[in-house]
C-alpha cells in the first residue's frame, strides 16, 4: 500500500485561517483599529522582550565555532533566497501575479529563517541540533536589521526607498525589547522560563492581532476583488517551487561540500525556511496598511507548505538514521545544552 503523508494542520494554522475569515466578514475600522494597532505593537514588543529574557547567550557561543555551516545557511537565507525571489518577480507577468503579490513573494524571500520549527525538524531528523540553534538564532537576530536593508535594495516601500525612520521603528519595536530582555535576563530569565505559556500566548496572539489588522485594512480596500483564483493558484505554485528549489539545492550543495549527514539536516531545515513571526510585524511597519494584507499572503502560504513538506522530509531522515544506527548515541554536552534551549521564534 502507498502510505500518504499526514498533513500537519495544527491549531495555529487553523487560527490563522479563522483570523483571515473574521477580517473578511468583520473588518475592524476607525477608532477601534487605532486601539488595536497600539495593542498589537505592545504585544510584539513584549514578545521580543520575553525571547531576549529566555535565550541563553551560551547557546550562541556554543555553536558559533562551526562557521562554515553558519556561513552557508546565512548565504542561503540572505543571498540565494533574495536572488531567486527577484528572478521570479522579474519573469512573472503582471497578468498572472498582481504587483502587490509579486512584492509579497520578494518580501518572503528577504525574511530570516524560522527558529522553533528549524530546531524541531533537525532534532526529529537526528541532526546537529546545536548548529540549528545557533544558526537560526543568528538568522533571526540579524534579520531585524538585514531584512529592512534588503527591502531597501530589492523593493520600493510605499513609493519610496526605505528611510532611516522606518529602520528606527523596526529597531525600536523588535531589537530594543530583545536587547532589554537580554540585559535583564539575570533577574527575569528564570521567571520567563517558568512561564512558557505566557510566551506561547504572546507569540501567537501578537501574530493573529497583526494579521487581523492587516487583512481588515486590505479587505476594506478590496483585497478579494484584487486577487482572482488564478492568481492564488499561481502564488501557491510559486511558493511550492521556491521551497522545492531550496530543499533540493541545499541538500545537493551540502553533499558536494562534504558536510556530515547531521550537518546536512541542520543546513536543509534552517536554510530553506522563512519566519512568519518576523515577517508579520515587519510587513506592518514596512508597507502601507492597504498593501500589507496582500504582501503577507505569500508568507502565510509558504509557512504552512514548509511545515508540511519538512515534516515528511524529517521523518525520512529519521528513518534513514534509524536504519544505520538503531540506538542513537548519547548526545555530546554541547548538543544537550542546545536541545534544551528556548528558541527565539516560534514558527
Amino acid at each position: 500500500m502507498i502510505r500518504l503523508p499526514r498533513l500537519n494542520l495544527d491549531g495555529f494554522t487553523m487560527a490563522l485561517a479563522a483570523t483571515v475569515g473574521l477580517a473578511t466578514l468583520l473588518p475592524v475600522q476607525g477608532e477601534a483599529a487605532e486601539g488595536m494597532h497600539w495593542l498589537a505593537g505592545g504585544a510584539i514588543a513584549l514578545l521580543f522582550f520575553l525571547h531576549g529574557a529566555r535565550l541563553p547567550r551560551e547557546e550562541v557561543i556554543a555553536g558559533i565555532a562551526h562557521w562554515r555551516l553558519h556561513l552557508l545557511i546565512l548565504s542561503l537565507t540572505y543571498v540565494a533566497f533574495p536572488l531567486i525571489g527577484w528572478l521570479v518577480v522579474a519573469t512573472m507577468p503582471a497578468s498572472l501575479l498582481p504587483p502587490a503579490l509579486a512584492m509579497g513573494v520578494q518580501f518572503l524571500c528577504l525574511l530570516p529563517s524560522t527558529v522553533q520549527s528549524s530546531i524541531a525538524f533537525t532534532s526529529m531528523a537526528r541532526g546537529n541540533v546545536a548548529a540549528a540553534v545557533c544558526s537560526s538564532t543568528l538568522s533571526n537576530i540579524g534579520g531585524i536589521l538585514v531584512t529592512p536593508l534588503l527591502v531597501a535594495l530589492f523593493l520600493k516601500v510605499q513609493g519610496a526607498g526605505l528611510s532611516l525612520d522606518t529602520i528606527g521603528t523596526i529597531a525600536a519595536q523588535l531589537l530594543l525589547p530583545f536587547v532589554l530582555g537580554q540585559l535583564l535576563r539575570p533577574w527575569v530569565g528564570g521567571w520567563a522560563a517558568r512561564h512558557k505559556t505566557l510566551l506561547k500566548f504572546t507569540d501567537r496572539g501578537s501574530i493573529l492581532l497583526v494579521v487581523y489588522l492587516a487583512f481588515s485594512e486590505a479587505v476594506a480596500n478590496g483585497l478579494w476583488h484584487q486577487v482572482p483564483p488564478q492568481s492564488l493558484a499561481v502564488l501557491l505554485a510559486i511558493d511550492c517551487i521556491i521551497l522545492a528549489v531550496f530543499l533540493g539545492g541545499s541538500t545537493l550543495l551540502t553533499r558536494r561540500l562534504g558536510f556530515s549527514k547531521a550537518d546536512e539536516t541542520a543546513i536543509v531545515f534552517c536554510g530553506s525556511k522563512k519566519s512568519l513571526v518576523s515577517g508579520v510585524p515587519m510587513a506592518g511597519v514596512l508597507f502601507s496598511p492597504a498593501t500589507a494584507g496582500l504582501v503577507l499572503l505569500p508568507v502565510m502560504l509558504f509557512h504552512q507548505i514548509q511545515l508540511m513538506a519538512c515534516a515528511v522530509l524529517a521523518r525520512r531522515y529519521a528513518d534513514a538514521a534509524e536504519a544505520l544506527d538503531p540506538e542513537p548515541a548519547e548526545p555530546a554536552p554541547q548538543a544537550r545544552i542546545a536541545a534544551t534551549a528556548q528558541p527565539l521564534g516560534r514558527t
